[in-house]
């Protein structure tokens, strides 16, 4: 039930922050020169009994993406190293950073980002993907 309520919380306060307040109105967080970037955070648990192999594959087949889709202004990821032992089966997190929600729209359909994912689907178990825009 804790960990239900914390990861409720957690995903909660990042939907919040897509509507946050500057100087008490709403902004469109629309990207301008060095503004607010758009963050594309993906979170993976795979099935049980996938291969290390499998997984390494998926892993650099996401990483290629960025050299074959132009619209990909930064990339990242890493596996879970929390000792808070919440991560409920989710071991991969790969963070997608877009400068424009017309980035986005060319990014999920694009045949790279398809083709990626034929390489995972038959291996994931679950999923998690929450965009938000930066600011600071």
């Amino acid at each position: 039930m804790k960990k239900g309520l914390l990861a409720g919380l957690l995903v909660a306060s990042v939907f919040v922050c897509i509507g946050c307040q500057q100087d008490g109105a709403i902004r469109d967080f629309a990207p301008s020169g060095g503004g607010p970037l758009l963050r594309h955070v993906v979170l993976f648990g795979f099935k049980e009994g996938t291969s290390p192999q499998d997984i390494r594959r998926i892993e650099e087949a996401f990483a290629a993406l960025p050299s074959r889709i132009p619209q990909i202004h930064d990339f990242e990821w890493g596996t879970d190293v929390s000792v808070e032992n919440l991560a409920q089966g989710y071991t991969h997190c790969f963070l997608v950073t877009f400068k424009a929600e017309a980035d986005r729209a060319v990014y999920l359909p694009h045949r790279a980002h398809q083709d990626f994912v034929k390489v995972l689907e038959p291996h994931l178990d679950k999923v998690l993907v929450v965009d938000y825009w930066t600011h600071r």
